[in-house]
């Protein structure tokens, strides 16, 4: 009876279109912080925090950043390198963003992992296991 109403619930769900994917959870997760924005002479010091909780040293990781200003424009895009991360430690990353000025930057967006390895190759689901958090006035999100 129990094997019934499972599987009864499993096709209810897939005729709806709903579906169980595997979820990263936050032990398993490359945690990004934009920490701070600072000002610098023709640029704008961005401060990235990572907490890596994966079992995964990523010796690279490339992430594709675009820069939203106030008005929800594109600014600016940058490839980050931000590797080497290794496994369950904390790491700061800093990168200056040339011709902005803090102030203008509302939002960053991860839009996509342009490379992404670890001791054992190429992984290839990086962007779903970043969670992302902003102390900044600007949001980082993906």
């Amino acid at each position: 009876m129990l094997f019934n109403r499972n599987r009864t619930l499993s096709l209810f769900l897939i005729a709806h279109g709903i579906a169980f994917a595997p979820s990263v959870t936050a032990a398993e997760a490359l945690r990004v912080e934009l920490n701070k924005l600072e000002p610098q002479e023709g640029a704008c010091r961005a401060y990235l925090v990572f907490e890596n909780g994966t079992a995964s040293d990523f010796s690279r990781l490339t992430l594709d950043l675009v820069m939203f200003d106030s008005e929800g424009i594109i600014a600016t895009r940058l490839a980050v390198d931000a590797a080497p991360l290794p496994a369950d430690k904390t790491s700061v990353k800093l990168f200056d963003i040339d011709g902005l000025e803090c102030a203008n930057v509302q939002r960053i967006l991860i839009n996509d992992v342009l490379d992404c390895q670890d001791e054992n190759g190429e992984i290839s689901d990086c962007v779903a296991r970043i969670d992302t958090t902003s102390r900044a006035d600007a949001a980082l999100v993906k």
